[in-house]
C-alpha cells in the first residue's frame, strides 16, 4: 500500500483513510422513485445495514440537460437500462426533489450517518452549502465539468471525485484544479461508467497507480453486481467505497439492477471490515493468537519402550504431534546415538535422553 493511500481526512468529524474501516456511502440515486416514504425507508434501512453515509443526487432536469427531444437527447445504446429514453423525462423521473434535501439529511444525521450529495451545477453547490454538507461528490460525468469542480472546491470541504471514462489529462485537470481553488483534501474514487459494470472492465490495480499520480487518496464507486469487487478493493487501501442502494430490486427504480439491497448492503459493511482487518501488517513466526497452536506441530518422541544404552532408530522412534520432544530439525542428530536412561513409549525425547 503506498503512502498517499494512508492519508486520512477529516469527514464530518470522521476520519477517511486506509488506516480506517472503509467509508460505505449508500447511493440513494433515483431509487426512491420520488417517494418520500420511500427515501426515508431507504435511509433507515441504509443505517441499520451500518452503512456510514447516505449521499444524494442534486439536480433537476433543467440543470441537467435541455427539454428537447432530438435525437442528440435519445439514449440511443441498445444494452443500455435506459434505451429510448429522452434525457429530460429520464432525469425528471430520476430526480430528488430540492426540498426534501433538509429533511432527510437530518433524518441520517439523528440515525449517527452523514449526508451529502452529488451537486450537479453551482447553483446546486450554494444549495448544499447552506445544507451544511460535510464534504461534496463530483459524479463521473461532471469530472470534466472545471466550472462546478472549482465551486464545489471553493467551499473548504473535502471532495470526493469520481474517475469514470476518465483520462490521466481529465483528472489531472480536475485535480489541479481543485487545489487551485483551495481544497487540498481529495478523494478521488476508481469507477467504471457502464450500468451494471462488469468486473472484467473494473481493473482494479488502477487504483495505487492513480493515488500515487496524484498524490491522494483512492477508493472506489462500484457499478458491478455483488461484493466481489468491493471486499478485492480493500485488498488495496481503499478508504472509501460507494454503492447504489435500493430496497427491492424486483420493484424497480432507475438505478435498481445494479444497486444493492439491505441484505447485500448489510454484507457489504461487514465482509470490507473483514477483509481491511486482515490486512494487518508484513509478520512471520506466527501472530499472539497463534502461540497456543504452536504445541500441535510435530516433535520426537518414543515410540517403542527403550532401555538405557538401546540405540535410537526409525523403529523406536517417530516424529509425531505434539510438539513437547525435540524438533524434527534435530532427527538426523539423534538417529545412532544410544538412551542414556530407560525411556517408556510416549516420552518426549530430550537431550539429557541422548548420550553425546
Amino acid at each position: 500500500m503506498n503512502n498517499w493511500q494512508n492519508v486520512s481526512i477529516n469527514i464530518g468529524g470522521r476520519l477517511v483513510g486506509a488506516n480506517h474501516p472503509p467509508f460505505i456511502i449508500a447511493e440513494l440515486s433515483g431509487n426512491h422513485s420520488q417517494s418520500l416514504e420511500t427515501a426515508y425507508e431507504m435511509i433507515k434501512a441504509a443505517s441499520e445495514c451500518g452503512a456510514d453515509a447516505i449521499k444524494l443526487q442534486t439536480y433537476t432536469a433543467d440543470s441537467m440537460t435541455l427539454n428537447v427531444h432530438t435525437p442528440d437527447f435519445v439514449i440511443k445504446e441498445q444494452d443500455s437500462l435506459w434505451h429510448g429514453e429522452n434525457l429530460y423525462g429520464l432525469y425528471q423521473k430520476a430526480a430528488t426533489p430540492y426540498s426534501w434535501h433538509k429533511e432527510l439529511f437530518d433524518y441520517a444525521k439523528q440515525l449517527g450517518m452523514l449526508a451529502f450529495s452529488s451537486p450537479f451545477d453551482e447553483a446546486a453547490v450554494d444549495f448544499l452549502d447552506a445544507l451544511h454538507v460535510p464534504c461534496y461528490k463530483i459524479a463521473s460525468f461532471e469530472l470534466t465539468d472545471v466550472p462546478l469542480v472549482r465551486k464545489a472546491a471553493s467551499k473548504g470541504k473535502p471532495l470526493i471525485m469520481s474517475t469514470g471514462m476518465a483520462s490521466l489529462s481529465d483528472i489531472e485537470l480536475a485535480v489541479n484544479t481543485a487545489r487551485s481553488a483551495g481544497c487540498s483534501d481529495i478523494i478521488l474514487l476508481k469507477c467504471t461508467s457502464t450500468y451494471p459494470a462488469e468486473p472484467i472492465n473494473t481493473n482494479l490495480l488502477t487504483i495505487p497507480h492513480m493515488s500515487d499520480a496524484f498524490k491522494c487518496p483512492v477508493g472506489l464507486s462500484d457499478h458491478t453486481a455483488g461484493l466481489g469487487v468491493a471486499v478485492a478493493a480493500v485488498g488495496f487501501g481503499v478508504p472509501v467505497i460507494e454503492k447504489h442502494f435500493v430496497l427491492d430490486r424486483s420493484a424497480g427504480g432507475v438505478d435498481a439492477e445494479f444497486s444493492l439491497e439491505p441484505n447485500e448492503l448489510s454484507a457489504l459493511v461487514t465482509e470490507t471490515k473483514r477483509a481491511w482487518q486482515s490486512l494487518g501488517e508484513v509478520t512471520y513466526g506466527g501472530s499472539q493468537a497463534e502461540e497456543k497452536a504452536k504445541q500441535y506441530r510435530r516433535s520426537v518422541y518414543v515410540s517403542e519402550d527403550i532401555a538405557a544404552g538401546e540405540t535410537f532408530g526409525a523403529h523406536n522412534l517417530k516424529i509425531v504431534r505434539p510438539a513437547f520432544g525435540l524438533a524434527p530439525k534435530h532427527w538426523d542428530s539423534v538417529i545412532g546415538k544410544k538412551a542414556t536412561v530407560a525411556l517408556a513409549k510416549g516420552t518426549a525425547l530430550a537431550w539429557e535422553h541422548v548420550s553425546s
